[in-house]
C-alpha cells in the first residue's frame, strides 16, 4: 500500500473496522502533541507530523478477544495472557490493514532495553483525547505535603474500566495542519473529584473504585474481574478451571511501570 494513500480517516477506518468488533477502541495523533510533553529521553524520534495511533481495550475485549483467543490459540511461553492476545490482534490487523506499510508498533508492556517504557501510555491516551491523564499537578492546594502521587487516566464512557495497549506509529505518513489536537474529555473537574480519584488510585487501587469516579457505561464482567482480581502467577491455575489449558507452567512477568500497571494490565 502506497503511503500516499494513507491519511487520518483510512488509518483510523481501517483499524475500527479490525479492531472494534473485538473491543478495542483506536484514536488518532500526531508524534508531535506527544513529545510537546515529554522531556527529550522519552520522546519517538519521529517528525512532529508523523501519525499515531493509540489502541484502547474496552470492558467488551475480555469475552470478545481474550476468551476466543484462549479458547483457539491457548497461551505459548513465559508472556502474560492478555499481552499475548492483544499483540496477536493488533498485529493481525496491521498485517491485513497495512500489508507492505511500515509500522512501528510499541505495546504497553515492553521496555527499552534503558527499562524505560516504549511509549507513556497515558500520556498517548491524553494528548490523542481518548482519556484524560489525571496528574498531582492537577489539583490545586494539594493535601499531600510531599507525598508522590500516581496520575490515572479517566474515560469519558468506561471512566477507568479500560486499558490502553499499544501505539502505532505510522512512520511514512505524515498528516498536517487540518489535523487539529482534541482535548481530552475534562470528566473529573472539581477539586474534590480529582483529590477522591487520586486517593483511591493510589491508596485503595484493589478495591477498584477510583474506576467508578464516573458512571460507566460498561464495567468488567464479573469473570473479568475475577480474572484481574487473581495474581498473576495464579492465573494460569483460574483459565485451566475454565477449561483453557496453557501449554506450559509459567508465571506471567509483571510491569514495574507504574503507567502500564493500571492502564495495561487490567
Amino acid at each position: 500500500m502506497a503511503a500516499t494513500t494513507l491519511n487520518v480517516e483510512r488509518v483510523t477506518g481501517l483499524l475500527e473496522d479490525c479492531l472494534s468488533k473485538l473491543g478495542f477502541e483506536v484514536y488518532h495523533l500526531k508524534v508531535g502533541w506527544y513529545n510537546s510533553v515529554l522531556p527529550p529521553s522519552l520522546r519517538l524520534a519521529y517528525p512532529d507530523d508523523t501519525l499515531a495511533v493509540v489502541v484502547l481495550s474496552t470492558p467488551a475485549m475480555f469475552e470478545q478477544a481474550f476468551l476466543p483467543f484462549m479458547e483457539e490459540r491457548g497461551c505459548q511461553g513465559l508472556s502474560d495472557p492478555i499481552d499475548q492476545c492483544v499483540k496477536h490482534c493488533v498485529t493481525s490487523a496491521v498485517s491485513q490493514c497495512f500489508p507492505g506499510q511500515k509500522v512501528d508498533v510499541r505495546y504497553d508492556y515492553e521496555l527499552l532495553p534503558s527499562r524505560k517504557p516504549k511509549f507513556l501510555a497515558q500520556t498517548a491516551a491524553h494528548v490523542s483525547g481518548a482519556a484524560f491523564y489525571y496528574q498531582q499537578s492537577d489539583v490545586m492546594d494539594q493535601p499531600w505535603a510531599e507525598k508522590k502521587m500516581f496520575g490515572v487516566c479517566v474515560h469519558p464512557r468506561f471512566g477507568g474500566w479500560f486499558a490502553i495497549r499499544a501505539l502505532l506509529v505510522f512512520g511514512d505518513v505524515m498528516v498536517g495542519s487540518e489535523v487539529v489536537q482534541p482535548a481530552p474529555p475534562d470528566c473529573v473537574p472539581t477539586r474534590e473529584g480529582r483529590i477522591q480519584l487520586l486517593e483511591a488510585f493510589n491508596f485503595h487501587w484493589q478495591d477498584w473504585s477510583y474506576r467508578d469516579i464516573v458512571p460507566p457505561v460498561q464495567t468488567y464482567s464479573q469473570k473479568q474481574r475475577d480474572y484481574f482480581s487473581t495474581p498473576p502467577a495464579q492465573r494460569s491455575a483460574l483459565l485451566r478451571t475454565w477449561g483453557f489449558l496453557p501449554r506450559e507452567d509459567h508465571q506471567p512477568e509483571t510491569n514495574p511501570d507504574s503507567q502500564s500497571q493500571v492502564n495495561g494490565h487490567g
